[in-house]
């Protein structure tokens, strides 16, 4: 269970990146050395002590690292001074939400421990805040996994009940070597951060809430997420665990007549899903999830909602199929509307249509059944098609 959630200032609280890198040129060059704008970039994430150490050394500065340090914290107080913070788009309004969901928040930072207060007080977010870590409390700087270690010490929580917010690739590397599960922020202004190892990553704090931290940890921690409960049914993501089932089902020449065939070998299909799992439910909220019956506990097939181009536009189009043995017991009925629940409560969509073969009366009349309307017919992939619509 997520119990904690832990934050790197810099770049992720704060867009303060920019004014860092600011400083540390101005102090380098003022001691002589000739580096182009993006010499800092290469230190995002790590920590200030580190890049004076580094730079005395590849940049042959006459400095102490000590005095060198005092002249950067100096140099960012003045750029700070001038400037002020800048603070990341949604990000008071996410600290709030997950504070008053009942997780216990934290800071791990490169900055050092008065940097941290200053920020958090001058923004008026302190309170949201269980501990406040700084990367001078630990021997290593990221990307070693110290500071996330004292982080989870001092929250009291062990890795798989945490997640890590970084912007960095050094912080998403300390992430995942203390085995957290990482959100990966992507900030235009953190450099060329690949986030590669992210279990998934977030372009913008705007529109976050508990709920997508909820669900990217029981995906990262194999437990599919549950869209619904019926009376009959519940609705979850696949597993990999699922695509046999799957597989099987779509054996059925019945069900295959009017879907696109499968591959011919269930391990394509089973690294298709993983992929699926990791790219797709993740990036939107949603997909194509199992339906499993209550009695049996079984899956007896697939409904859900993807993106489609369709007649030149895009689409959120419904897609679903049932075992035969499941077909004509209004099933089918019960998770559409299920998922157009759950698009239009959870998601704000505000429109699905339904791409159906012409020759596919079954799907027409379960169409007509969800009230969706007719708009058009079709032609593609040399198949005629009617396209049914809802607003919901």
């Amino acid at each position: 269970m997520l119990k904690a959630i832990i934050f790197d200032l810099d770049g992720v609280i704060i867009d303060s990146e920019p004014q860092h890198a600011k400083a540390a040129l101005n102090i380098f060059r003022k001691h002589g050395a000739d580096i182009d704008d993006d010499y800092p970039v290469g230190f995002i994430g790590s920590s200030t002590g580190h890049m004076v150490d580094t730079a005395i050394k590849e940049l042959n500065l006459s400095v102490s690292p000590e005095d060198l340090l005092e002249e950067m914290e100096t140099e960012k107080r003045n750029i700070l001074k001038d400037e002020g913070y800048l603070i990341s788009e949604g990000i008071v309004t996410l600290l709030k939400d997950l504070y008053h969901s009942g997780y216990h928040l934290a800071i791990a930072s490169s900055s050092s421990p008065s940097e941290i207060e200053k920020a958090v007080k001058t923004l008026n977010i302190k309170k949201y805040f269980k501990k406040q870590i700084s990367g001078s409390e630990v021997p290593n700087p990221k990307p070693s996994p110290d500071i996330f270690e004292l982080a989870l010490r001092e929250l009291g929580v062990n890795p798989k009940e945490a997640m890590v917010v970084e912007d960095s690739d050094f912080g998403v590397e300390a992430a995942k070597a203390a085995g957290i599960t990482c959100v990966g922020y992507i900030n235009p202004h953190s450099g060329n951060q690949s986030l590669k190892s992210a279990d998934v990553l977030l372009e913008s704090f705007a529109g976050i809430d508990h709920r997508f931290f909820k669900n990217v940890h029981s995906r990262s921690t194999g437990n599919p997420v549950t869209i619904a409960d019926t009376k009959r049914l519940f609705i979850r993501e696949m597993s990999t665990d699922d695509v046999a089932k799957v597989y099987e089902i779509y054996s059925n020449p019945a069900v295959k007549k009017y879907i696109p065939d499968i591959d011919e070998y269930l391990e394509t299909e089973i690294e298709k899903q993983a992929a699926y799992i990791k790219n797709v439910y993740s990036f939107y909220g949603y997909g194509v999830w199992g339906v499993f019956s209550k009695t049996s506990k079984q899956l007896i097939g697939k409904c859900g909602i993807e993106n489609q181009k369709i007649d030149g536009k895009e689409e959120i189009s419904l897609s679903y199929l049932l075992d035969e043995e499941h077909w004509g017991y209004g099933y089918a009925l019960e998770c559409c509307h299920a998922v157009f629940e759950f698009a239009r409560s959870e998601l704000d969509i505000k429109r699905i249509v339904a791409l159906i073969d012409k020759e596919n009366a079954r799907s027409i009349r379960t169409a007509k059944n969800l009230n969706m309307s007719f708009e058009k017919e079709i032609e593609q992939n040399g198949r005629l098609f009617d396209l049914y619509a809802i607003a919901l």
